[in-house]
């Protein structure tokens, strides 16, 4: 059993006597009628996949500069502020895509940089200079740590509105321009990458087909796409059998897709953005409204996750007799207000977001590709990375905060549990002899106090890695950021005091 001692407690929050004040002069009161004891079995119950912490890159244009804006035009390179965070954050995987492959022809995005074709960005306007291209995209994951996931151009999902840009320019790509993409980065003989002064390989094993091809209309319907998908998928594995490929499945197609090309595909892609309101009429979230009641804010923002549970639980519901894994690519909130989100910038955001990764985490037997955030720029609030523009040092946002805390703090085997008390929201994992713990304090206000034991083993050492900040806190500029988990080492042989509205990663050396 481990415990922070409450003086311990009291010092380094800051707090005196038996209760502190936080945000509005409210107060929480430390002591509990009776403390629970949270039991932990040590025996691994599924794989925890390294890529649930993912993060999703797509030029957004004039909406949102997030690629142009990361990049030093200057130099021809990235930024190194971009860098830094990006590897503070610590992603698993990155993609590449989105709308945006709908109409990318990758051909004009190699070669020399003189020579580079600038396009259209169809969906989010403005011009896209296509100086970061497959080659650049790659080194930015190989410096970060990540592993690059494609998304191609899938005969722009059947749109005509993606297929034939507005100067009269075809814009969709077919199968054999898929191939030979694969071709031109993992063939080691590709003489068109060596040409560009590639000699190795650029080394992509993971590609997506097709992007939100069920939404909106004008698009393929669910069997041409399945056909399509067979396609597609047989050039590309053809060229490289060890490629693992995403096929779209998402609002009710993914029974048909498996049904017809689950022998060539090795995962199914469904996306989710969603208002954690959207049920409530009168919801503080929506339009900015949430700083004139942080209560009421703090309680959406808590439930939120269960609008997400029940898309996860559908998309299981169509794969569950197959048993093949899913990707979520896409998933953030989506909030109405300027700027877009502008309540993701608070703690309360970061709080709830860990609620979020957490329902990942206990669907890890299935969802092995996730992300919860889009990836860099410049305006929009659910991106995990905001980059300060025309100069300044790149940030994470609240949801970054969590998801750099449990990447780093995470297992490789999901452990279930047991006695897990009120108010606190927890999973467990498992690497060797480590045992590690997220743990979500979900009250605004109250303090939770809890015994933790791991079933017929003994804890021999303990730490823990805790984000606790005022739930109103908004985050601004790399400076003046409260959001730094502290390193705390707990007792083995008492209890622990998780504060308020906290996010706290354990670590348990077990014998």
């Amino acid at each position: 059993m481990i415990e922070m001692k409450r003086r311990d407690f009291v010092r380094i929050t800051g707090a005196g006597g038996a209760s502190m004040v936080v945000s509005s002069g409210v107060k929480f009161a430390f002591k509990q009628d009776t403390i629970s004891t949270l039991n932990i079995n040590p025996k691994p119950f599924f794989e925890l996949s390294p890529w649930l912490y993912m993060q999703f890159m797509e030029p957004l244009g004039v909406t949102d500069g997030s690629v142009e804006a990361a990049w030093d035009h200057g130099v021809d390179r990235w930024r190194d502020d971009v860098i830094q965070v990006t590897k503070e954050l610590s992603p698993g995987m990155m993609r590449w895509g989105g709308i945006f492959s709908a109409y990318y022809r990758w051909r004009e995005a190699v070669g020399p940089r003189e020579k580079r074709k600038p396009i259209l960005n169809i969906a989010w306007n403005g011009i896209e200079t296509n100086q970061i291209g497959t080659a650049e995209f790659v080194d930015f994951c190989t410096q970060v740590g990540a592993d690059p996931l494609m998304a191609v151009n899938f005969e722009s999902d059947g749109n005509a509105k993606w297929a034939v840009n507005k100067k009269g320019e075809t814009r969709s790509a077919d199968a054999k321009e898929a191939s030979e993409w694969v071709d031109y980065c993992n063939n080691p003989s590709n003489k068109e990458r060596k040409k560009n002064g590639f000699n190795d390989p650029l080394t992509i094993k993971v590609w997506q087909i097709g992007n939100e091809t069920s939404y909106g209309r004008d698009k393929f319907d669910n069997e041409t796409a399945a056909k399509k998908t067979v396609e597609f998928a047989s050039a590309m594995k053809t060229v490289d059998p060890s490629i693992k490929i995403i096929a779209w499945g998402d609002s009710g197609w993914a029974k048909k897709m498996i049904d017809i090309a689950g022998k060539y595909i090795d995962f199914v892609a469904f996306h989710h953005m969603w208002d954690p309101g959207q049920n409530n009429v009168k919801s503080p979230v929506r339009d900015n409204d949430y700083r004139k009641d942080p209560d009421a804010t703090w309680k959406i923002l808590m439930d939120g996750y269960k609008i997400h549970e029940n898309k996860i639980s559908g998309i299981r519901n169509e794969v569950d007799s197959y048993k093949i894994p899913l990707a979520l690519t896409e998933c953030h909130y989506s909030i109405p207000g300027r700027n877009r989100c502008e309540v993701l910038s608070s703690w309360a955001a970061g709080v709830s977001y860990a609620r979020i990764l957490n329902l990942h985490e206990r669907n890890g037997d299935l969802l092995k590709i996730a992300t919860s955030a889009d990836f860099c720029g410049t305006r929009w609030q659910n991106n995990a990375i905001m980059i300060p523009v025309p100069s300044g040092k790149s940030f994470m946002m609240p949801v970054a905060k969590i998801m750099s805390l449990y990447r780093r703090h995470c297992g490789k085997g999901y452990l279930e549990m047991s006695g897990v008390p009120d108010g606190l929201d927890i999973t467990a994992s498992r690497t060797e002899n480590t045992i590690y713990l997220h743990i979500v304090n979900t009250n605004r206000v109250k303090a939770v106090e809890t015994k933790i034991q791991v079933n017929n083993l003994t804890i021999k050492s303990a730490k823990a890695f805790e984000i606790s900040a005022d739930p109103e806190f908004e985050i601004l500029s790399a400076a003046n950021d409260p959001m730094i988990p502290k390193e705390k080492i707990l007792s083995v042989n008492e209890s622990v005091i998780f504060p308020p509205a906290s996010v706290t990663a354990v670590e348990l050396t077990i014998g």
